[in-house]
């Protein structure tokens, strides 16, 4: 949510910023609108204050005696009962066609923001690790994965398009890299585990900018509630409404989670493989802290994030988002992309983003500042550490050998239980 303080203080620059994402220019629809409001607020006021006074006044000329005087009063005490409804209703209807409009406006990108259209215009940051050379052609995931338990039939069957089976070591090496995400998190980056719900009411998406325009990508449940498309609804809500201690340090959370995507807007997409799933798992990242904070704690996620792709040896590039190719509620975002040698292309993995205040304003989540009698707005930052199911397809890639196995990558070990390699079926 923007702040409407700044909008009619610099319409102009509110302009500039939302052309930078790609919309058209309404601060003056805006600051109308919000006039409008207020001279509507401010008639109810002045109507409640002078109602209030005619009504002590008439107590009084009634006790003096005074009837016509009182008679007088009752009337205009009347008139003015008789005008409020208007001006209420005014003042309603102009509010909720402000805040739909301010709640269906994308955040202001950050000033390092570079300028572009789409995906073509991001700008490579850096790259890390040695793609493989292999000694065959390497395959791309789907092609070697139903040998090894990765099963399409019996979750399209099951389910739909967009749904997979897993059995197996598949399944173990898939819980073994969450495992290893969440632990590495947790003991290593200091970010504190939780166990989240998956269904989350209106509030909770709203305040995290899924809501209203994004409400066709997610699944709603009979009785009103929604599947999480990721944890960071549920892990960022859970300050919504709440004045927290001044943050001296970012709250850190985490999660493993089922996540739920309708995936509407990529139609044709993926539509083979593992890689675009309307049902898939996440280790999420979620950081809540004061405003000077957070452009370092946005690095020091993205680093996290880097952190599990360089101990699987998974060659990827870091990627700044361009103006037109990042997300609703961002004012700036990394991607991480993992090398692909099936597809012999990077692929997105992670997605870390700087929200700003533009969640806080919109759950109101709030810190007081030492010494201070005013509250500020929070900063929240999210971030994949990682899509697991994307990691998997990634080490199947990267790993495999020429009879369709695949290696487990050395920082798993623990958590396979002797199991150092995954076998396709004879």
């Amino acid at each position: 949510m923007h702040d409407i303080a700044f909008i009619r203080a610099n319409p102009e620059a509110f302009d500039a910023a939302m052309r930078r994402r790609g919309g058209e220019p309404v601060a003056d629809k805006i600051v109308a609108l919000d006039a409008k409001k207020r001279e509507a607020q401010t008639r109810v006021q002045e109507a409640q204050s002078r109602r209030n006074e005619a009504s002590k006044a008439i107590g009084q000329a009634m006790g003096q005696g005074d009837s016509d005087k009182a008679e007088a009063l009752k009337a205009e005490v009347a008139e003015i009962k008789a005008s409020m409804p208007e001006w209420e209703e005014t003042e309603r209807a102009a509010g909720e066609e402000l805040q739909d409009m301010l709640a269906r406006l994308p955040n202001i990108p950050a000033d390092d923001v570079p300028e572009g259209a789409d995906e073509d215009d991001n700008v490579e940051v850096a790259t890390w690790g040695q793609k493989r050379e292999f000694a065959f052609e390497p395959k791309e995931h789907a092609d070697i994965g139903p040998a090894l338990g990765m099963d399409f039939e019996t979750g399209t069957a099951l389910s739909g398009a967009r749904f997979t089976f897993l059995r197996g070591d598949i399944a173990r090496l898939h819980r073994a890299l969450a495992q290893f995400m969440l632990d590495r998190q947790t003991r290593e980056n200091g970010y504190t585990e939780c166990n989240p719900p998956v269904l989350v009411n209106d509030g909770a998406m709203y305040g995290t900018d899924k809501l209203p325009k994004f409400a066709e990508d997610s699944f709603q449940t009979t009785d009103g509630r929604w599947l999480v498309p990721t944890s960071e609804v549920p892990l960022t809500a859970s300050v919504a409404d709440q004045i927290i201690d001044e943050p001296v340090e970012p709250i850190r959370l985490t999660a493993h989670t089922l996540c739920f995507r309708s995936e509407a807007g990529s139609a044709g997409k993926d539509t083979r493989g593992f890689i675009r799933q309307h049902q898939f798992e996440k280790v999420e990242m979620v950081s809540i802290c004061r405003p000077e904070d957070s452009e370092a704690e946005h690095e020091r996620m993205t680093a996290c994030a880097e952190g599990i792709l360089q101990a699987l040896e998974l060659p990827y590039r870091k990627v700044l988002l361009c103006t037109g190719d990042m997300g609703f509620g961002a004012r700036k975002t990394y991607d991480l992309e993992v090398w692909l040698p099936g597809q012999g292309a990077y692929r997105e993995i992670s997605s870390c983003s700087n929200t700003g205040d533009f969640q806080a304003r919109r759950m109101n989540a709030r810190y007081k500042p030492e010494g201070e009698k005013k509250t500020r707005f929070v900063h929240t930052l999210n971030g994949s550490g990682l899509a697991v199911g994307r990691t998997l397809v990634a080490v199947m890639e990267n790993y495999q050998e020429e009879d369709g196995s695949v290696r487990v990558p050395q920082c798993l070990a623990p958590y396979m239980g002797g199991v150092t390699k995954l076998e396709p079926a004879k």
